[in-house]
């Protein structure tokens, strides 16, 4: 499996651009007499525990359990197997008690990342469709696309907080604090958007990475169909509760119309399953 280029440089340029971004925000921040060392230190130390513990957290949110070869010798050989193919380290695998089919990776690095299946998304798939559901987030991992989605998703949480609670950060007599929100919010939404941009080409570099992987790219494309089906039939309630994990997911739990596919965490499926014929060709 080879690495994705194109891939590589977005996450390269959506970096880049959001620390010009954040940069730009600092210097109009200091520039307006608020304190910059304070700021610093929160962010310094909130990113200290989203870097360390973003697994865990997404773990503990999801009500992920991981089970041993004992407990789904299925899912372990599958994932061993397919790790062979990719060259990567046997991630730890987990299982989520929900109705909703779908599935996740996640961790900061190759040696302690986490793939996560969901016990509905087992009952559904077949076989070989489950393996290239596996292969799909163990191309997240291949690709290190899941810390970068951390990193940035850090950076625009900080600014979002910002927005909200810059007055409380210095001397509300210093500066034009209408300035300061307006930069915010310009903030805000410049990384927002450039989030969900990689976001949305990381799913189509995870899709051919599974293609490769498995060598069978139809599995991926009725995994999906299959997903996308069975999610639209699960009661609103229970989408709703996961839809703090939408970025996450293979699928999102909750999907909007084509108005908002700029601001969406997913390319439609049938644009990814129509990449996906392609690659049978």
């Amino acid at each position: 499996m080879s690495r994705d280029l194109g891939l590589s440089a977005r996450m390269f340029l959506t970096m880049f651009l959001l620390g010009v971004v954040y940069l730009a925000f600092i210097t109009i921040l200091s520039y307006a007499g608020y304190g910059i060392v304070p700021i610093l230190i929160f962010a310094g130390f909130m990113l200290g525990i989203q870097f360390y513990f973003s697994d865990k957290l997404v773990l503990w949110s999801t009500g992920a359990k991981i089970v041993d070869v004992t407990e789904a010798p299925r899912l372990h050989d599958a994932v061993e197997r397919l790790c062979a193919v990719a060259n990567l380290p046997k991630p730890k695998i987990a299982i989520v008690n929900s109705p909703i089919p779908n599935a996740f990776a996640t961790g900061r690095n190759k040696k302690n990342a986490v793939v996560a299946v969901t016990s509905s998304l087992m009952d559904k798939l077949s076989q070989p469709e489950l393996e290239a559901v596996l292969a799909h987030e163990l191309s997240h991992i291949k690709h290190r696309d899941m810390f970068v989605m951390t990193l940035a998703g850090f950076f625009s949480t900080i600014a979002f907080f910002l927005m909200r609670y810059l007055i409380f950060f210095g001397d509300r007599r210093r500066g034009n604090l209408m300035l300061i929100w307006a930069a915010s919010v310009a903030v805000w939404l410049i990384s927002f958007i450039l989030i969900r941009a990689l976001s949305r080409y990381r799913e189509f570099s995870a899709d051919r990475g599974a293609a490769l992987i498995t060598g069978n790219p139809s599995n991926l494309a009725s995994a999906l169909l299959k997903i996308s089906g069975s999610i639209k039939r699960v009661p609103p309630q229970e989408l709703r509760k996961a839809e703090g994990m939408n970025a996450f997911f293979i699928i999102p739990a909750i999907s909007r119309g084509s108005i908002m596919n700029l601001f969406s965490t997913h390319p439609p499926v049938e644009k990814r399953i129509e990449r996906l014929e392609k690659l049978e060709l």
